[in-house]
């Protein structure tokens, strides 16, 4: 009786879930609730993905992020030297990590083809990419998006045995890099 306990303790602990799916957990119950608390109340099959934009605007309440409105004094400014009114709100990088994790428990409970999931719905990813900018801008520190790097295609160089090598036309070899774009 007491090994069966021990193992039964054993597998329970290793097998509890992962801090990733605890917190998708949690915030998947959240969305549920605050879909049944919606005027009306909203099942998911409704869920649309303005009912997401609305669901992460009321998430600002409990943000913790000084945002600078544009009449601010200190808009643009990243360490600003004192404090102001301006409203708190959930930082980007939280948003786009909760979307990402709803987005993951939508495709887990078989919520229906990619296409339906609310949380994938290009108005979301519009309205993640206006926070992240205006964010970015109220902090004075621009997300400038990487350049690519230009392909590189062919350049000109000139034989190494100056032209008298063998079967060589004595001009230059044109060498071509492939590269993927």
């Amino acid at each position: 009786m007491e090994g069966e306990t021990a193992a039964k303790a054993a597998a329970s602990s290793s097998s509890s879930p992962s801090r990733y799916e605890s917190q998708k957990r949690r915030d998947w119950n959240t969305v549920l609730q605050y879909l049944k608390n919606h005027k009306p109340p909203l099942s998911l099959s409704r869920c649309s993905g303005a009912h997401v934009i609305e669901f992460l605007k009321y998430l600002d309440q409990f943000g913790k992020t000084k945002v600078h409105v544009l009449a601010c004094p200190f808009f643009g400014e990243p360490d600003p030297p004192a404090q102001c009114t301006c409203p708190l709100r959930q930082a980007w990088g939280s948003l786009d990590a909760l979307i990402g994790r709803l987005r993951a428990a939508f495709e887990e409970i078989g919520g229906g083809l990619p296409e339906s999931n609310p949380f994938a719905a290009k108005a979301v990813r519009i309205y993640l990419k206006e926070v992240r900018e205006t964010q970015a801008k109220a902090r004075g520190i621009p997300y400038d998006k990487k350049k690519r790097k230009r392909p590189f295609t062919a350049k000109a160089t000139p034989n190494v045995d100056g032209g008298e090598g063998s079967g060589g036309s004595g001009g230059a070899a044109l060498v071509v890099a492939s590269t993927m774009v």
